[in-house]
């Protein structure tokens, strides 16, 4: 699927794959290795698998004063 060098890492290694299409307009990229990706960090594998975003509770978060 890609034409990059090196080429598409492994599935082990999918986060330093290279973004091929980008909709940051839609909130997600498609990346070589066939796997979308979205800006609220969930994931869409090629093989139909969903990875849940990765959301900080709310109690952990910083508030503002």
């Amino acid at each position: 699927m890609c034409s990059h060098q090196p080429s598409c890492p492994s599935s082990s290694d999918a986060h330093s794959a290279h973004v091929v299409a980008a909709h940051p307009e839609q909130g997600w990229s498609l990346l070589c290795t066939g796997a979308i990706v979205f800006d609220d960090s969930g994931e869409l594998l090629p093989d139909g698998r969903v990875v849940a975003p990765h959301r900080v509770p709310a109690d952990r978060l910083a508030m503002a004063a």
